[in-house]
């Protein structure tokens, strides 16, 4: 998920802290030449790093702000298996070679961020104990019916749960029941982008952070990457900024229309409470076309969220709806956010493509790009990492990629589009949960 630039950098700042400190990366004040320049310190570019790196490609990342200051700090922090897209629909969309080879990667996209957390020691809150898709009324359970029935048909290992048996092990009975996926489950984001990029250091790449890229412009048979006190010449380069292009390439940032998210977080919980409330610590979200989601952080932090952003007159009805919508769900909250409210919060913004489905671009000569991840980015960044540095070293053919080539669309009326997702939302949350 993508944050905004414009968030309450504060409130952010406090959740950071239960990250581990980001490594030393100075602004690149110097010419550097490499064979792959990076552009975009986020999940994708650095999984393409490092994956470059262990092949002895030499690759350097540039970064406009700070290691995962975009969707890689400051997403929900699911590990989710998939896309939003059914299964059957996804196959539909991009016919059954890509749609096949996509779920497939991403299917085994978690286990990978598993392996990635244990191969190199990152010290992220890495919990694969699964998610809940948690399912509201019979419209909702109709659709995790179906989601079950399309996952277990590819041997995927899901399990639809009835009212009972979710409200066990989600520690409440709001809900007429959900589909635990046992691929996924959560993490701490920043500091899981924070961990890989230390491994890239470790491996010989260099991060350069407060390095924009202003200016991309041919160099012979390569490119040069212009920042405010350096320079890059490099042969290829990769754009991993999706929604958050902004000086080149904007085309990738065009094609996406932002809909906003913010997370908010209680307090530490007790122990005894948080022994109740979703006793197997499994990520959640649920089926409402104005999500939300929750999980728990190492510190008993509920960490709860959904569609908006916590500006202007929406920080207060956020707040406002979070605290009613919580304690509807778990009504033994409710003094506690009465008393204490939210210790944290923080909002960004998914880039959301035409059909929901990410995207692989050869913008020019030499510069490529996966984008589009649609709220799903952990673990899609870090295999299609994986797959842009053996696309990279000659190992995967572009045919072979899980994504067939494609040239940004731009999206009509993407400002107003995004204006509108903004305003519905507070519309949502100004009358839900009050009775």
């Amino acid at each position: 998920m993508s944050a905004d630039p414009h968030m309450n950098g504060r409130s952010h700042g406090l959740w950071a802290q239960s990250a581990a400190p980001a490594p030393a990366c100075p602004p690149l004040r110097a010419e550097v030449v490499c064979d792959v320049a990076v552009i975009g310190a986020g999940y994708t570019g650095l999984s393409t790093a490092l994956h470059l790196a262990g092949r002895g490609i030499h690759a350097v990342v540039i970064e406009a702000a700070e290691i995962g200051f975009g969707g890689a700090g400051r997403n929900v922090g699911l590990v989710n298996a998939g896309m939003w897209v059914m299964p059957e629909d996804l196959i539909q969309s991009l016919g059954p070679v890509y749609g096949n080879r996509l779920l497939d990667l991403l299917g085994e996209g978690p286990a990978y961020v598993w392996e990635m957390v244990r191969r190199h020691a990152i010290d992220c809150e890495a919990n694969p104990v699964g998610t809940l898709h948690a399912g509201v009324g019979a419209k909702g359970l109709s659709e995790l019916t179906e989601r079950a029935r399309q996952w277990q048909a590819r041997g995927a290992p899901v399990t639809l749960l009835d009212k009972e048996d979710a409200g066990r092990m989600l520690g409440c009975d709001f809900y007429a029941g959900a589909l635990l996926d046992r691929r996924a489950g959560t993490i701490q984001p920043l500091a899981y982008a924070r961990g890989l990029a230390r491994a890239v250091l470790q491996a010989g790449a260099q991060i350069y952070c407060q390095t924009p890229a202003t200016q991309l412009s041919p160099d012979g048979a390569g490119w040069r990457i212009t920042t405010p006190q350096g320079q890059i010449r490099a042969g290829r380069v990769v754009m991993a900024t999706d929604a958050y292009t902004r000086h080149v390439m904007p085309q990738i940032a065009a094609q996406q229309v932002v809909l906003p998210y913010f997370n908010m977080a209680t307090p530490p919980l007790p122990e005894d409470l948080s022994r109740q409330i979703l006793p197997g610590r499994q990520g959640v979200w649920d089926t409402k076309d104005v999500l939300l989601s929750f999980r728990y952080d190492a510190q008993n932090r509920l960490v709860f969220g959904s569609v908006g952003a916590l500006r202007n007159t929406g920080s207060a009805i956020h707040r406002a709806w979070a605290k009613r919508m919580l304690g509807r769900i778990y009504p033994q909250l409710a003094p506690i956010l009465a008393s204490s409210g939210f210790e944290s919060e923080w909002f960004g913004s998914i880039g959301m493509t035409s059909d929901n489905l990410p995207r692989f671009h050869q913008l020019a000569g030499g510069i490529y790009a996966f984008c589009g991840y649609n709220g799903r980015g952990i673990a899609p960044g870090t295999v299609f990492g994986r797959e842009m540095a053996g696309f990279l070293a000659g190992d995967i053919r572009a045919d072979a990629l899980a994504l067939p080539l494609s040239q940004p669309d731009p999206v009509a009326l993407r400002g107003l589009r995004s204006c509108f997702y903004e305003a519905g939302a507070q519309l949502v949350h100004l009358a839900e949960a009050r009775f």
